[in-house]
């Protein structure tokens, strides 16, 4: 097969196919110009080299993120991003091999916070998890390719997801930091509110914890601790680091009532449990150790410290949560490097 590969639309995706080197969805041709433009807002050389990738144990390089970025459609202003997540899941901490080869859904969701959430547009609020905006669909798909091209993760080769799920397309999201009563993920986790940082986690898709009726707090903690009680899930007996999504409305009866983050991580902590008679029919129960062994409920977290909260979404009494591969993978935050003052000026000049 030649190395050449035409640019007609139709036959770069028929290529591509073939070699594969895409995600099943038409890809934009990575030509040397724009590749050039990718790598003109990152200061880093195209050869520079972050390590390699499992499972295949591919050399990742600024270049060939670049690539990547431009096959998944990203705008040249996302490309920071890209590489803070790329950087976030190379981390030993979030175990990229275990994410990448399991026969467990997860994917690596992306959490962007910070100044550069509003300056490429991302979408922290109606849909955010879903369609419709370009930044969360091209950054979470460039992640997606690099995790396949570079890591070696084709589905049934490398990558063993028994039945998949969407968010392995693309998983990116922003925190609606503005309509959120407190403060957001990135500063609990050690940055600045001016810092621009994105957090990843080994997630299944949003789990829909829907509340239209309840006014105060005992309701709406009733209904997150009941859907968070899931023999099916992970957390379940592995534990982990699950994220609930708060909807702003949800979020702002919590807040009137003087609740903070850490209240609602210890109500979680105490109430989101299951039984033990339950826990043992089914599930992984004889695969793993009980680390509760005097509990006749058994919580999904080890600790309170466990549980990320972030903001997400508009208004609409819905909010959900992500339960996680578990605890052999821990989330971990990066801080996005900033842009230089020719391309801040570039973005708001291109948004208008």
């Amino acid at each position: 097969m030649s190395n050449t590969v035409s640019l007609d639309p139709e036959t770069l995706d028929d290529e591509f196919e073939a070699r594969g080197w895409g995600d099943g969805l038409p890809v934009v041709a990575p030509t040397a110009e724009r590749v050039r433009t990718m790598l003109s807002y990152t200061d880093r050389s195209g050869d520079d080299e972050l390590g390699t990738m499992p499972p295949r144990q591919g050399i990742v390089s600024i270049e060939i993120l670049a690539v990547n970025a431009v096959m998944a459609g990203c705008r040249p202003e996302y490309f920071p991003i890209v590489i803070a997540a790329i950087e976030a899941m190379l981390d030993p901490a979030f175990n990229l091999f275990a994410v990448q080869a399991t026969t467990h859904p997860c994917a690596p969701c992306i959490i962007v916070n910070g100044p550069i959430a509003h300056e490429v547009r991302i979408n922290a609020r109606y849909g955010a998890f879903g369609p419709g905006v370009r930044a969360n669909a091209t950054i979470g798909r460039a992640v997606r390719l690099i995790l396949m091209n570079v890591g070696g993760a084709t589905p049934g080769i490398l990558d063993r997801s028994t039945q998949g799920q969407p968010a392995k397309y693309a998983y990116c999201v922003a925190e609606n930091e503005d309509e959120s009563p407190w403060e957001p993920l990135h500063v609990e986790r050690g940055f600045a509110a001016t810092d621009s940082t994105v957090t990843v986690t080994a997630a299944d898709g949003p789990h829909n914890l829907n509340d239209h009726i309840s006014q105060k707090p005992d309701g709406i903690l009733a209904t997150i601790t009941s859907g968070l009680s899931d023999i099916g899930c992970n957390n379940a007996y592995l534990y982990g680091q699950p994220t609930i999504a708060f909807g702003p409305e949800h979020a702002a009866i919590l807040a009137a009532a003087n609740l903070g983050k850490d209240d609602i991580r210890s109500h979680v902590f105490e109430h989101a449990r299951i039984p033990r008679t339950l826990w043992s029919r089914g599930g992984m129960a004889g695969m793993f150790e009980d680390h509760f062994p005097n509990d006749e409920q058994l919580p999904i977290l080890i600790s309170p410290d466990d549980l990320l909260i972030i903001v997400v979404g508009g208004f609409g009494r819905h909010s959900c949560w992500l339960p996680t591969f578990g605890n052999t993978t821990r989330a971990v935050t990066k801080a996005i490097a900033k842009m230089d003052g020719t391309h801040v000026r570039s973005i708001k000049e291109f948004f208008g």
